[in-house]
């Protein structure tokens, strides 16, 4: 090969490199975006003063199911206790707090009465097997995919409207952490 056809050849590998790191910089960048999006998609939280609602989640249901249950762990960024006093939705005819528990080896589901303590400056996660949300009396299935309103009610934060998003019948609620 010739001198000049190796100075010619190098000169337009330095005139495209750049054009294609830049292309590969902005195919990257896009990339982040699009894992970015999904991410809060799945991970959705609502706020109400001091409170913040990470991740509200529900389960499809069979048909005829009458009850459906409901999740989402609750932070306390503030210096005093707030309680969860009500919910209520569309998607039911009422919605209560029940907590699962075992008690000489019998599992047993209860209602709370009084609402629920959210500590100062902690969490407290409604998960499967603990506490959680029972919307009663179904208007309709939630089918896995789509959403669903509902109101919570706080002792001191006031009222916010959350969305639950519905996942498949034998989930445990994406990729968030539902642990105390």
């Amino acid at each position: 090969m010739s001198h000049s056809f190796l100075i010619a050849a190098g000169t337009l590998f330095d005139r495209t490199l750049p054009r294609f790191q830049a292309r590969l910089g902005i195919v990257a960048l896009a990339f982040a975006l699009v894992f970015v999006g999904a991410q809060a998609v799945l991970a959705h939280e609502f706020k109400v003063g001091d409170l913040e609602i990470e991740h509200p989640w529900s389960r499809a249901t069979p048909a005829g199911a009458k009850v459906a249950g409901g999740y989402f762990t609750i932070l306390n960024k503030g210096s005093a206790a707030d309680r969860l006093l009500s919910i209520s939705s569309d998607v039911s005819d009422k919605a209560e707090l029940h907590q699962m528990g075992v008690k000489d080896g019998v599992m047993t589901m209860r209602p709370v009465d009084g609402g629920l303590e959210i500590p100062a400056g902690g969490k407290v996660a409604l998960a499967p097997g603990g506490y959680h949300l029972m919307f009663i009396g179904l208007k309709r299935q939630p089918k896995q995919g789509e959403k669903f309103a509902a109101t919570l009610t706080f002792e001191k934060a006031g009222t916010v409207s959350v969305e639950f998003a519905v996942e498949g019948m034998g989930e445990m609620g994406g990729m968030d952490d539902h642990a105390n």
